[in-house]
């Protein structure tokens, strides 16, 4: 999707070639967390794949390491070995501005809240222009608003967060995560607080964003999710178990 001046809405010009790395690979990490009184091993030995124009669902019972592999995934941590590469750029051995820097620019990342992925005081056009500038890809109003028309929100352009409803406001954040062509969206149950309608809705703008390019990768419990996924990984006691 790009403007008459040249510049990306997103998705219709992320890179799908067949040599394209995938949207982020996990080598062999291993992540302990440390308190006072003991260690946790919350992912030993993980070894996953996540590819572009796909949505991947991570999946496993409470305290499985799910939501350590997303923060390694969203480049929030580090592991303790082994490698995390993004877009093809190795992450584990950056320091924390670079490390930054780059999510900033590869990695979306979406709360479960809606509100929470949006700025109170800006319209969906301002949410979207202010996502692609610091991304480092500024777009038009012009293509914010056809990113708009592509998730159903084209009546809701001048609509700040609190006069959306939170299926609106989830589909806002996706496109706030798609714009400036990132190499990975991150969503942590994303669909946990929407109800049926809406969570669907948000669904089917992942499932048309991921066609045109972007790697998902979605932590979630919801039947719903499970049916728009092209592949899974599954967790136990930090350890993939085989499908």
């Amino acid at each position: 999707m790009t403007s008459d001046d040249g510049s990306s809405a997103g998705p219709d010009r992320l890179p799908t070639a067949p040599d394209a790395p995938p949207a982020a690979v996990c080598r062999r990490v291993r992540k302990t967390y440390r308190t006072a009184t003991e260690s946790v091993t919350a992912l030993d030995d993980v070894t996953v794949d996540i590819p572009r124009a796909r949505v991947t669902v991570v999946v496993g019972p409470s305290g499985s390491g799910k939501s350590s592999l997303l923060r390694l995934l969203a480049c929030t941590d580090s592991p303790d070995s082994g490698e995390v590469l993004i877009a093809g750029q190795r992450v584990d051995q950056l320091g924390a501005r670079a490390r930054r820097a780059l999510r900033q620019r590869q990695v979306a990342y979406l709360f479960q809240r809606p509100g929470e992925n949006l700025l109170p005081y800006l319209d969906a056009v301002a949410q979207i222009r202010l996502a692609a500038s610091l991304r480092g890809a500024p777009v038009t109003a012009a293509a914010a608003t056809e990113l708009l028309e592509r998730l159903g929100l084209a009546g809701r352009a001048d609509h700040q967060p609190a006069q959306l409803s939170g299926g609106e406001q989830q589909r806002l954040a996706v496109a706030c995560g798609v714009v400036g062509d990132p190499a990975l969206v991150v969503a942590d149950e994303p669909t946990a607080e929407l109800d049926t309608a809406a969570a669907e809705r948000v669904l089917v703008a992942m499932e048309d964003l991921a066609a045109a390019g972007v790697g998902f990768v979605i932590s979630s419990h919801d039947p719903r999710v499970m049916a728009i996924a092209d592949g899974f990984v599954r967790l136990d006691h930090g350890r993939l178990v085989a499908s």
